[in-house]
């Protein structure tokens, strides 16, 4: 039996009450998503351990079965990975946004929707000005990309800028978590206020302002951690031959790496609402065919969640569906090997908060000859009386390839 995944990232919500207190996945139209959920079974999937911060790095590679006190080192390490950055094992690598700071406030994660191009200028010119021997910058995607901090300490904390929008930057600085880290805390920074010297007045920035857009001002380091140890996928499960993930986001593509999976890009994949749908759904499909396990991970419900956007989000979520898992469902129903198929976000992004919270997330899974439970719909309160219940850490990934 052939594997695949689809994750709506963020897709699990709050209740709305401009919605008649629905969520977004009980208020949107889902027929598809529906459909595996009434042809197969549901539960509850805890993604987020305790004690973890609800990222994306923590929760999907949970979903794939990966023991976060075994692995979790942070985003920093998944998006070197994901743009072929090798680390030595003294590197401290760190997730590195472009942000846009107004007032001495963060404005926003995103710096209003960067393109990598832009972002390659900015990220280029810094390394030229504050790199050398021991920091480095990378370009990554969009505003997403990476520092690398030679002989780095990983024991600081570091606000995701996305938690905290309209929060004084000064409020946010890195800390060090032990005396032995207050060096690297310090070394950061000072780079985000060079950096903020220094983009304020770069020439792509100042266009930006006179064309209405965020410039972006600022750096923003978080997410830091040291190369992990992440058995391949078919190691741990031998019928997984070959693997594929499908992405527009660079730490998926990270832990796809990790995992052993090949990653897969597809042109127009953009990570926002306006993403190829039909082009990773179709590249899913052929990866599905040549291999035997895919996961498609699409974005775009997330970045509306953060961005507090409900109609955008109930776009999103009915895009990934009528867009996506309706052709998946559709192109591999008549295989003569039977296709898994498993729907489910990683962490919800409510609208109303505009960040990750840890509530476990509804899923749901189909294949040829499962007996079904009673759930009739896709979403967190059908999910609730699923047959499968709550699971934790690796029950999800297991029961869903025993089959």
């Amino acid at each position: 039996m052939k594997h695949i995944i689809i994750l709506g990232d963020g897709m699990a919500d709050w209740k709305v009450p401009a919605l008649g207190d629905k969520t977004l996945l009980q208020y949107a139209h889902t027929p598809n998503m529906d459909r595996i959920a009434r042809m197969g079974r549901s539960g509850l999937l805890q993604t987020v351990p305790e004690g973890f911060h609800p990222g994306s790095e923590v929760a999907n590679s949970s979903i794939l079965g990966y023991d976060q006190h075994k692995v979790y080192e942070g985003r920093g390490p998944l998006e070197a990975a994901s743009i072929g950055v090798e680390l030595d094992p003294d590197d401290l690598a760190l997730r590195c946004n472009l942000i846009c700071i107004e007032d001495g406030k963060i404005k926003n994660h995103s710096c209003g929707r960067l393109e990598t191009e832009d972002a390659d200028i900015l990220v280029r010119f810094l390394q030229e000005k504050l790199g050398n021997d021991r920091i480095h910058f990378y370009t990554g995607v969009q505003y997403r990309h990476l520092l690398v901090i030679k002989g780095g300490n990983k024991h600081l904390q570091c606000t995701p800028p996305h938690d905290v929008p309209g929060t004084p930057f000064r409020d946010c600085m890195v800390r060090a978590e032990v005396p032995e880290a207050q060096e690297t805390a310090d070394l950061l920074n000072r780079l985000i206020l060079e950096s903020q010297q220094l983009l304020s007045g770069h020439p792509l920035n100042i266009r930006r302002r006179q064309e209405g857009r965020d410039p972006a001002n600022s750096i923003w380091p978080w997410g830091g951690g040291y190369r992990p140890a992440m058995t391949p996928l078919t190691v741990t499960y031998p019928q997984i031959r070959r693997g594929a993930v499908i992405t527009a986001v660079d730490l998926m593509r990270g832990i796809g790496r990790y995992a052993g999976l090949q990653v897969i890009d597809v042109e127009g994949a953009t990570g926002l609402y306006d993403t190829n749908y039909e082009g990773k759904a179709q590249a899913a499909i052929d990866a599905l065919r040549e291999g035997d396990f895919v996961y498609l991970h699409v974005e775009a419900s997330d970045e509306a969640g953060h961005d507090g956007n409900v109609e955008l989000k109930l776009q999103t979520i009915e895009n990934l569906d009528r867009r996506a898992v309706g052709p998946i469902m559709e192109a591999v129903k008549d295989w003569d090997e039977p296709v898994a198929i498993a729907v489910l976000p990683d962490h919800p992004t409510p609208c109303a908060h505009r960040t990750h919270t840890a509530e476990p997330i509804p899923f749901a899974i189909y294949y040829p000859g499962i007996e079904p439970d009673s759930v009739q719909t896709f979403d967190e309160e059908a999910a609730r009386q699923g047959s499968y219940g709550l699971l934790k850490g690796d029950e999800f990934i297991r029961e869903f390839m025993k089959h």
